[in-house]
């Protein structure tokens, strides 16, 4: 059976690291659950660039379910809403308690989870304008960060999106299964499309 994945999404998250991660991990063959945070329960969501989508659910209705990784796109707005809630915060924090994969890109990593010290000493990434939102002790720039130590998988924007996904197939499924992806998409230079098998 395959692997069951959530990915969050928030009035104002970004459309592209949002849409591209769940179209690789559908490629994949995991099961994608799409949530939405909202204060009213809506399930269509407006994304940073005006591209609307209709979530499966609301996060209150899944956010119990038996999931193996828990996505947050970024997007500034998308990433304040994620930090607002107290039912995302909890998810997230369940998550990481269980020892199941957290996935944050972009805003994500230092607007939701380091306010709310969910990964105080990890080591993480996230959009390089908002740099100073993450603590310099765990600041590392590159494309993808994966903390093994805490299942904690971090990215930087909308153009590291493909490297965060598949490093995501990777950590789920198995560098052979990433491969397998990769060579659908004729990535562009100098994303790791798994040619070469190393960490």
């Amino acid at each position: 059976m395959s692997a069951s994945v959530l990915v969050c999404l928030a009035p104002g998250s970004e459309e592209t690291e949002a849409v591209t991660t769940i179209d690789l991990l559908v490629r994949a063959g995991f099961t994608v659950t799409t949530a939405s945070v909202t204060d009213d329960g809506s399930k269509e969501i407006r994304c940073s660039r005006g591209v609307r989508l209709l979530t499966d659910a609301t996060l209150v209705e899944v956010a119990d379910n038996d999931f193996a990784a828990i996505v947050l796109p970024g997007g500034l707005k998308g990433a304040e809403a994620f930090r607002d809630s107290p039912l995302l915060v909890e998810t997230v924090r369940q998550f990481h308690q269980s020892g199941r994969i957290v996935a944050a890109i972009c805003a994500a990593a230092g607007t939701v989870l380091v306010p709310h010290k969910l990964f105080p000493i990890a080591n993480m990434t996230g959009f390089p304008g908002l740099k100073e939102t993450i603590p310099e002790s765990q600041w590392m720039d590159k494309r993808v960060v994966w903390d093994r130590r805490f299942n904690l998988l971090t990215s930087q924007a909308p153009g590291t999106a493909i490297d965060f996904a598949l490093k995501l197939i990777d950590l789920l499924a198995g560098k052979e299964k990433a491969h397998e992806v990769a060579q659908q998409l004729v990535p562009a230079a100098g994303i790791f499309d798994y040619r070469e098998w190393v960490e």
